[in-house]
């Protein structure tokens, strides 16, 4: 499951995104419009820039916006930024592997293979499919 901090990081890139001005944009414009709380945004906001996704500019007419284009941003990269693992379990994940406390042999286990599948699956639908297509998806209802 998404946290909250994910899927405010995704509705925060997809506003800045459906912008049709690419100028900078306040904090309180984003928080008041993708409904999410200012505080809670603006470590979001912060963390996005640090991994070079958003830029800022001080002063007037400052604020944040895109470095990149939206079909290059991968939905991939977010949930990791902020979720963490896409494999549901430490045994199967590409960069975040542990292996599990109740497992003797995984090379045997079935529930491994089985999520193996799953993780490949969804990694291949997660990379993707960038914040381009979210916009894309919100454009069509």
């Amino acid at each position: 499951m998404l946290s909250k901090k994910t899927k405010y990081a995704l509705h925060a890139l997809t506003y800045l995104a459906k912008k049709e001005d690419p100028t900078p944009t306040l904090i309180l414009e984003i928080a008041e419009n993708a409904r999410i709380p200012r505080k809670f945004l603006e470590s979001i906001l912060l963390d996005l820039k640090k991994q070079g996704i958003l830029a800022s500019k001080m002063g007037k007419g400052g604020g944040y916006f895109l470095r990149h284009h939206p079909k290059d941003i991968s939905l991939s990269g977010i949930i990791r930024l902020f979720n963490g693992p896409i494999a549901l379990l430490p045994c199967v994940s590409l960069n975040y592997y542990q292996p599990c406390d109740e497992c003797s042999d995984e090379i045997q286990c079935g529930l491994n293979k089985v999520m193996i599948d799953v993780r490949n699956e969804t990694l291949r639908i997660l990379e993707n499919k960038t914040i381009q297509d979210i916009v894309d998806q919100e454009i069509r209802i």
